[in-house]
């Protein structure tokens, strides 16, 4: 490049040409360059103080050097400004206040400032090829790309896209997989990003949306939209699922997506290291679905807990081992497909719980009601779990059970509403002990149960509930992963590693209260902060007069 700065016409222009073929960017960026170089180099030789300008004519390659002066009465600065006498010898009729152009001979550049310039060019053109490598690929997330590996650092794989380069960070590569500098590797193109080097595009062979792309360029349907993936979960490297629906009924969704002896999924597989694919048919009915996600296994029974987003599976005792899989993974997958916290547990279990579940709810209801054991079972086996379902039923359907009549029905409703009353004054006791203010107690949607759990959470006052956000007072527990209830199949690390990722969620998580429920606790809990402004800015006000 130092050749560039005194070099003739001719091959300043094939300079520019050739540079900016190379790194394909636009010509006049490179113009720019040289003119911004060569005008750093002539302010170092006339003096940094002077406004030069360097203009370098894109056709012939002539190139004009020239000051800019201001036309004043009175100079000040002898480099930028100029007096009426001087200007006249540079332009007859100048006039205060005029900017005029002093050409300057071309200057003879030396070593030094040669390989100045040759820096102001090279930054100038590396600037403008980070900005078109940003434009060519920002929006092109989402896609997959081809590439040749051109080195490993510390784990991450550099790859060569032609006209930029990306990165595959390690999480984000296929376990055992071996990178090998010179080969040729598709990934998927995470997201792009402007930095302070340069571009950073972020690659991934390990998500399940680079599986789906996979399938789209193998099985036509699903690139035509006739076949969509609505689900897929991956263990990179061991094990996939993927759910699929067809728009079409006379084509089968699962059998396009294996293709002619499995050749559609065998080259799906091939790319991704050997990693086995399980292909189900994809289905609104959240049971059937996940009946469908824990293949090859047999379910006997599914219970879903929409409120708590958790979903209790039974299976036969033989296939247990089989549901779980080797260290949890058929379970972790298809709790992944859904969207839903999956608990296995084996007929045995599902007996064992049921009944445990039905003699707890007996000897509540023959305590709080203060009936016998037989009718209390009775209220279990009706559908009954909670005091409240008893004193608020409509009292003709209490009295449609078998054996009840009105009357019966009536009396059960008046203990169970007393019942309530005792538990709400044991609770309100608690509360008080507690120190939680009867402040809360006047808030809306707040129960004393729930002020038990508050104050043993810490929040006492109303500006201790008023400090909460929405969601620290009534987000729901979420597990990180979903829970296995046989102890025989998880292992101590295992739980360890759940209990670790469970997020504690918000303090009445446990009660189910809606965002605008929560919403409205937290504003009125704020109120006071309010009402107290007119009096503050009234003080204020009286002390600023005195």
């Amino acid at each position: 490049m130092a050749s560039a700065i005194s070099a003739n016409r001719a091959e300043l222009l094939a300079i520019a040409n050739s540079v900016a073929t190379e790194k394909m960017i636009d010509k006049s960026i490179v113009i720019e360059a040289m003119e911004e170089a060569i005008q750093k180099s002539a302010r170092n030789r006339y003096g940094a103080e002077n406004d030069i300008r360097a203009k370098l004519d894109p056709r012939t390659g002539d190139l004009r050097l020239w000051r800019v002066v201001e036309v004043v009465e009175e100079v000040e600065d002898y480099f930028k400004q100029v007096d009426l006498k001087q200007a006249e010898k540079l332009q007859p009729g100048a006039k205060v206040g005029d900017f005029l152009v002093d050409p300057l001979p071309p200057v003879d550049l030396g070593r030094i400032d040669a390989q100045s310039a040759k820096q102001v060019i090279f930054q100038k053109v590396r600037d403008a090829e980070r900005d078109r490598q940003y434009e060519e690929f920002k929006d092109r997330a989402g896609e997959v790309i081809t590439g040749v590996i051109k080195s490993v650092e510390f784990g991450h794989v550099i790859v060569n896209l032609g006209r930029a380069e990306g990165v595959i960070r390690r999480d984000q590569q296929i376990p055992r997989e071996v990178p090998r500098v010179g080969e040729r590797v598709r990934a998927w193109i995470m997201k792009v990003e402007r930095q302070n080097r340069g571009p950073q595009i972020f690659l991934s062979r390990a998500h399940p949306e680079f599986m789906k792309k996979l399938f789209a360029q193998e099985v036509p349907e699903i690139y035509d939209g006739i076949i969509e993936i609505k689900a897929a979960a991956r263990d990179p490297g061991s094990r996939a699922k993927i759910g699929v629906i067809s728009r079409d009924s006379s084509i089968d969704p699962v059998g396009a997506c294996v293709g002619m002896k499995g050749s559609r999924v065998q080259a799906v597989v091939q790319e991704l290291q050997g990693e086995k694919i399980d292909i189900i048919p994809w289905s609104e009915d959240t049971a059937t679905f996940v009946v469908n996600a824990l293949q090859p296994a047999t379910v006997s029974r599914v219970v879903i807990d929409e409120e708590e987003s958790r979903i209790e599976v039974v299976v036969p005792d033989d296939q247990l081992s089989l549901a779980i899989g080797r260290r949890g993974q058929n379970v972790r997958l298809a709790s992944s497909l859904t969207g839903s916290a999956i608990d296995i547990m084996t007929e045995a279990e599902a007996s064992e719980k049921r009944q445990k579940e039905f003699a707890e709810r007996s000897k509540m209801f023959e305590e709080e009601l203060d009936v016998d054991e037989t009718l209390s079972q009775l209220l279990v086996a009706e559908g009954f779990s909670e005091l409240e379902e008893v004193a608020y039923i409509d009292i003709a359907e209490l009295a449609a059970i078998e054996g009840f009549d009105e009357e019966l029905g009536q009396e059960l409703q008046s203990r169970a509403l007393e019942a309530l009353e005792r538990r709400e004054e044991a609770q309100r006791e608690e509360r008080r002990g507690l120190g939680v203010e009867d402040a809360l107690a006047e808030l809306p949607h707040l129960t004393e149960a729930m002020l038990v759990t508050l104050g043993k959470a810490g929040i006492k006052t109303l500006d201790d509930l008023a400090d909460l956000a929405t969601d620290e007072l009534i987000a729901k527990k979420r597990g990180g992963e979903q829970r296995r209830r046989n102890n025989n199949t998880e292992n101590r690390r295992d739980r360890e590693r759940s209990e670790r990722t469970e997020d504690k969620g918000g303090v009445l998580g446990e009660y189910g209260l809606s965002e605008e429920q929560g919403n409205e606790i937290i504003m009125a809990a704020r109120a006071h902060w309010f009402e107290d402004e007119p009096a503050v800015e009234e003080a204020a006000h009286a002390e600023s007069s005195q």
